[in-house]
């Protein structure tokens, strides 16, 4: 199974008030191992930058300037995606974003959700912790992923810690090596378990006199405590007996 863990950066909050992308980040992971690669780029919005947005992302409108137009972007955004279960947090926050960048490039792109299913990790979180805090940094700190790096918000490196949040609320685990920065030159690497062949007969050991009269002890004690007929271990010795 393919997965794309996604995240985007905007010019402020509110799509409707045509607010816009600044940034998309994309992280592969397939059968729930990261595989090194990613797909990242900025935006130039075409409109200023919210100041509250700037201060949060550390992205000024200068820094955009020089950067490629969503349309310049979307055919190769979606053949990165395409077919890919998307996991985002707030998801309907960025495909709502999404979805309004594809219907300025042009109907023909259609919707994200005509390309791929989208697992929404915020919902999935509110289930899981009900009443606590979910933003992303408080599911780093409940689930143990180092987040110090992130002095800021940014595309890539939340996409990459959603990743490590993703893993360990669906697995209790998270990966060891993530390798985001640089692919293995020899990919993933597969664990075989091989059979194990006996060459000996294994050593049984035996209960002594000692251990026998302890073992007894405490099933006459448990026998006490269990009232009428015996505790169930005396019932099976005599099952066994009669049979």
């Amino acid at each position: 199974m393919r997965q794309i863990v996604l995240d985007t950066e905007t010019t402020g909050l509110e799509v409707r008030q045509g607010h816009r992308l600044v940034e998309i980040a994309c992280v592969e992971m397939i059968e729930r191992r990261p595989t090194g690669r990613h797909w990242q780029t900025y935006l130039n919005p075409e409109r200023a930058m919210d100041e509250g947005a700037s201060q949060v992302t550390g992205i000024r409108d200068d820094m955009l300037v020089d950067k490629p137009f969503f349309a310049e972007k979307v055919d190769e955004f979606l053949a990165f995606i395409d077919g890919a279960e998307l996991i985002i947090h707030n998801a309907s926050f960025d495909v709502g974003f999404l979805d309004a960048e594809l219907a300025r490039a042009g109907a023909h792109y259609g919707r994200i959700g005509d390309r791929c299913q989208v697992l929404d990790t915020l919902a999935m979180a509110r289930e899981r912790y009900p009443g606590q805090r979910n933003s992303l940094d408080a599911l780093c700190k409940r689930l143990g992923v180092d987040n110090s790096a992130r002095d800021l918000h940014g595309g890539l490196i939340d996409a990459q810690l959603l990743a490590e949040v993703y893993l360990a609320m669906t697995s209790g685990q998270v990966a060891l090596d993530l390798a985001f920065e640089d692919a293995s030159e020899t990919g993933p690497v597969a664990v075989v378990l091989q059979p194990t062949t006996l060459t000996r007969r294994p050593r049984v050991l035996r209960a002594n006199a000692e251990e026998l009269a302890a073992h007894e002890r405490r099933l006459d004690a448990l026998d006490k405590s269990a009232g009428e007929g015996g505790s169930l271990w005396r019932r099976e010795e005599k099952q066994e007996a009669a049979a």
